[in-house]
């Protein structure tokens, strides 16, 4: 894509994906971070076998918070949550949220998994390594849930929820809910080598 194009549209019409750089090699290809306006791809990529690594993180992020219950299909809602999540993230640090959001995104991502496998009635658990597209699914997944459950009967919001676990989980905090759930995966994986 030209410069011009990535000058011209930025997420949201104020952040820049110029200068963001994705370090983890197996996330390189599976975290999108194509410049436009307003995330919505309208579920196009869903026809294709791993289209989703084609639609824009943050859209991917907006997505998540459409569960069932209250924003159950509510895009917009989603896509507000995280606009004002960025905003939130860049007051706090001055720096660029799709950059946080990338190196949170890198650290919360699990490696390791369990797998169940029976012999002879027995059930043993055994060591697997995750995919890419998983291990971007899962941390994206933890992220949301921790914003929803720190946001559910509080006085905190789900926005100001979701900067503090994105702000948490880009730096490698130990209080950050993905951050937990991440080590609690690799733990009984490597637990069951």
């Amino acid at each position: 894509m030209s410069e011009e194009l990535v000058e011209k549209f930025k997420i949201f019409g104020k952040w820049s994906v110029e200068g963001v750089e994705i370090k983890d090699p197996g996330l390189k290809r599976y975290i999108n971070l194509k410049p436009t306006i307003i995330p919505h791809s309208g579920g196009r990529h869903e026809h294709r076998r791993f289209g989703k690594a084609e639609v824009n993180i943050v859209e991917r992020l907006a997505n998540m918070f459409m569960r069932p219950g209250r924003n159950g299909g509510k895009k917009t809602k989603g896509l507000k949550i995280v606009r004002n999540a960025f905003e939130i993230i860049h007051l706090r640090t001055g720096r660029n949220p799709l950059e946080i959001l990338v190196r949170a995104l890198e650290n919360a991502a699990p490696r390791e998994d369990v797998t169940k496998l029976i012999y002879g009635g027995i059930l043993y658990l055994k060591a697997v390594d995750i995919s890419p597209q998983r291990r971007l699914d899962l941390a994206l997944r933890y992220i949301a849930q921790a914003a929803r459950e720190a946001a559910f009967r509080s006085k905190k919001k789900v926005e100001e929820a979701l900067a503090d676990e994105i702000i948490m989980a880009a730096e490698n905090d130990s209080k950050s809910y993905a951050i937990r759930k991440k080590v609690e995966l690799e733990r009984m994986a490597y637990a069951s080598r």
